[in-house]
C-alpha cells in the first residue's frame, strides 16, 4: 500500500477541525449563576450558552470519522504482507497504532463526558432567604485535554500511517517496477530465443 497524499490531508483536515471545536467548546463552557426567583424567595440556576456542547460533538463525530477512515485504508493493522516479515517498520507500525489508539480513545472520553456534563443543568431551587443554590457546571479544563489529545491522536495516527505504508510495501514500493523487465530480452538474446525454439522443432 503505497502513500495516499489525498487520505493524509483529509485526515489531517478532520484532526484539526476537531481541534478547533474542541478549542472553541472550551471557551465557551457554559456558566451558571444563581439568581432570585421574582415570586418567591427561592433562587434557581441560570445558565449560558449551550455552544460548547454542539462545538464538543462535532469534534466527537470529526475525530471518530478520521480514525474510521485511517484504520480502515489500513485494516486496523490486521492485513499487509509487509506486516509479517517482522521489519523494523512494523515494529514502529504496533508502536504508533497503540498511541494512536489511546489519544484517540482519551480525546473522545474527554468529548463526550465535557459535552454530556456541559449539557446538565441544575433543576433543583434553593431554599429560603439568601441560602444559594449550588449551580453544577463544566469544569475547566475538560475540553482542553480532549483537544490536547486530538493533536497527540493527529501526530500519531499519521506516524503510524506511514509506518504501516513502508512496512507493507517494503520500503515506499521500491519493487514497484521490478515486473516491467518480466519477459523483456536484449538484442543479444534474441539469437539464442531462436535457436532454442528451432531446435524444438
Amino acid at each position: 500500500m503505497a502513500v495516499s497524499v489525498s487520505i493524509l490531508t483529509v485526515v489531517t483536515a478532520l484532526h484539526l477541525l476537531a481541534f478547533v471545536f474542541a478549542f472553541g467548546a472550551e471557551r465557551r463552557r457554559s456558566t451558571a449563576v444563581p439568581v432570585p426567583d421574582q415570586y418567591d424567595e427561592k433562587t434557581f440556576c441560570k445558565y449560558g450558552t449551550e455552544a460548547s456542547t454542539v462545538y464538543g460533538m462535532s469534534a466527537f463525530g470529526l475525530l471518530l470519522v478520521s480514525q474510521a477512515l485511517v484504520n480502515g485504508v489500513t485494516k486496523c493493522l490486521c492485513f499487509g504482507k509487509g506486516l509479517v516479515t517482522g521489519t523494523s517498520y512494523t515494529v514502529w507500525a504496533i508502536v504508533f497504532f497503540v498511541v494512536s489508539w489511546i489519544s484517540f480513545l482519551g480525546a473522545e472520553a474527554c468529548l463526550l463526558a465535557g459535552s454530556a456534563r456541559n449539557a446538565y443543568h441544575t433543576k433543583s431551587e434553593g431554599i429560603y432567604k439568601g441560602k444559594e443554590i449550588s449551580c453544577a457546571v463544566l469544569p475547566v479544563g475538560v475540553f482542553a485535554a480532549g483537544a490536547a489529545f486530538t493533536l497527540m491522536s493527529l501526530i500519531a495516527t499519521i506516524l503510524y500511517y506511514l509506518a504501516h505504508s513502508k512496512a507493507d510495501t517494503g520500503g515506499w514500493e521500491k519493487h514497484q517496477n521490478d515486473g516491467i523487465n518480466i519477459g523483456m530480452t536484449t538484442p543479444s538474446d534474441a539469437p539464442k530465443q531462436q535457436n532454442t525454439e528451432f531446435n524444438k522443432v
